[in-house]
């Protein structure tokens, strides 16, 4: 007589996580030839096509850096469709008061990555970085360095703003908590 096979439950179901099921969980492969990753990021085949590749996070972001979303459509097209955009995902920019996310995930604002972009730096980089930036790159274009080169100090002016607004963007994160 075949003996019952004992339960992990003790009784009480609710105990074991969910989908911790002894069957084998199925996973979708990453589509790029040759990766053995999971794929579980899905990115569109072609424009307005409800057709998807699955990616891999890694090969995902790669496919993705490439992307062009106005590729095809003239200048008055692509400009109704970025304000059109950005008018609809208006409350996703207004979640980043609550403090969901940090630096370098998504959070900073387009003016904020244009600064960075001036000082060289990576989205994901701290106000300790930002600062050393700027002061190196300022000191080689202040104008008490290099007076009347009209180019440092117009290149100065720009380094300025881009501080300005990172080190407002900080003191808002900051005062937020």
């Amino acid at each position: 007589m075949a003996r019952p096979r004992r339960s992990n439950d003790w009784g009480f179901p609710r105990w074991r996580s969910y989908g911790s099921t002894s069957e084998a969980a199925q996973v979708r492969l990453c589509d790029r030839h040759g990766c053995t990753e999971a794929g579980n990021c899905p990115a569109p085949k072609a424009p307005n096509s409800p057709d998807r590749w699955y990616f891999c996070q890694n090969h995902a972001a790669e496919y993705n850096s490439k992307w062009d979303y106005f590729a095809g459509l003239d200048e008055a097209e692509a400009a109704e469709r970025a304000k059109n955009e950005q008018r609809d995902n208006s409350g996703f920019a207004e979640s980043t008061y609550y403090g969901w996310t940090g630096s370098g995930d998504g959070s900073r604002s387009a003016d904020e990555m244009r600064a960075l972009e001036v000082l060289g730096l990576e989205a994901d980089a701290d106000f300790d970085a930002i600062k050393k930036a700027w002061r190196n790159k300022a000191k080689e274009v202040h104008p008490d360095v290099r007076p009347g080169d009209e180019q440092a100090a117009q290149e100065f002016l720009k380094l300025q703003l881009a501080y300005d607004v990172l080190r407002q963007a900080e003191e808002r994160r900051e005062w937020r908590g």
